[in-house]
């Protein structure tokens, strides 16, 4: 599994954004610049965090994007799902009806028990933990 590289750039911005000071705007180019990303692609993708109820957005002079919440309320899962949808690691795992084997395959199972520690990793993942990562990185 792989997320996609519009959830790669969602995530970078939310980080970008996690750094501000609290009800702090910046302009989209900035973001842009800042975190490696199109401007084009990332309008788009801030278009869908904002319907996520992630991030909030204003035109004009004093204008710009934030978040809502603070980031230790953030988890990289929301941004993820919010671009790529629920994750999956396979059909099955949300609806067995797909599998002939069913409920009753160990594959099925195993991929279960996969899917929930990787979705618990990252909903349990906030960005105000990415930012302490990165403050001790750079040290």
């Amino acid at each position: 599994m792989q997320i996609t590289r519009q959830a790669d750039y969602a995530l970078r911005a939310i980080l970008y954004l996690s750094r501000l000071s609290k009800n702090a705007r910046t302009a989209t180019r900035k973001i842009a610049e800042e975190m490696q990303i199109p401007t084009s692609f990332l309008a788009k993708i801030l278009s869908q965090l904002l319907i996520a109820g992630l991030i909030n957005t204003s035109r004009g002079t004093r204008g710009g994007v934030s978040l809502v919440r603070e980031p230790q309320e953030i988890s990289v899962l929301e941004v993820i799902e919010a671009i790529d949808g629920p994750i999956a690691l396979n059909q099955c795992t949300h609806d067995p009806s797909t599998c002939p084997f069913g409920e009753h395959c160990p594959i099925h199972e195993t991929l279960c028990e996969a899917e929930e520690i990787l979705v618990n990793k990252l909903k349990n993942t906030s960005f105000a933990e990415l930012l302490d990562r990165e403050s001790q990185t750079r040290h």
